[in-house]
């Protein structure tokens, strides 16, 4: 894995480059950079959203690659960057909690800091995109309406696409230079 290296991401809205930075955090940065190479971004949703927060994505649509990767937690990188507008973060529940989801924060949020969420990266062109995304069902459930992660994690795209037939997809990811 290169220090520094982009993944192209062509969503249903356009597209947008994150570029990732192993010393930000090289444990998650090695965790994505596994993901994206491994295909398993291509076809799946971005779920998540707190407008003026963040918006996540980072579960499989295929319910057996969830269990395969949510096996494998990986340990706790020390925060060096801050969660500002625009970076990259894997989601977490706690120490060593983390697996596949990520979200990117759509402001600057300091208090992310304070809780150990480490950024990776951060994107450099296509902002704008996550704009456009459909944001209808918002934070999901508990407490918004949006998809419950367990179901996603369980039943993937097809629960997805049944019940929440508006997310905008993520068409493919691709590591480019």
């Amino acid at each position: 894995m290169p220090d520094v290296w982009k993944v192209l991401f062509d969503t249903s809205r356009g597209s947008f480059v994150a570029e990732i930075h192993k010393g930000w955090a090289p444990k998650g940065a090695e965790r994505f950079w596994k993901l994206v190479n491994s295909g398993f971004f291509n076809d799946t949703r971005v779920y998540r959203f707190q407008r003026g927060f963040i918006v996540q994505f980072g579960l499989s649509g295929d319910p057996q690659v969830n269990a395969m990767w949510n096996s494998i937690p990986i340990e706790d990188d020390p925060a060096r960057e801050k969660n500002t507008q625009g970076t990259i973060s894997f989601a977490q529940f706690g120490k060593n909690s983390r697996r596949t989801q990520v979200f990117v924060n759509m402001k600057n949020n300091p208090e992310l800091d304070a809780q150990g969420f480490a950024p990776i990266g951060k994107v450099t062109l296509g902002m704008d995109v996550f704009e456009k995304l459909y944001s209808g069902y918002g934070e999901w459930n508990p407490p918004g309406n949006g998809p419950k992660a367990d179901l996603i994690v369980t039943r993937g795209n097809a629960y997805l696409d049944k019940e929440f037939p508006r997310l905008d997809k993520i068409l493919r990811a691709k590591a480019v230079r």
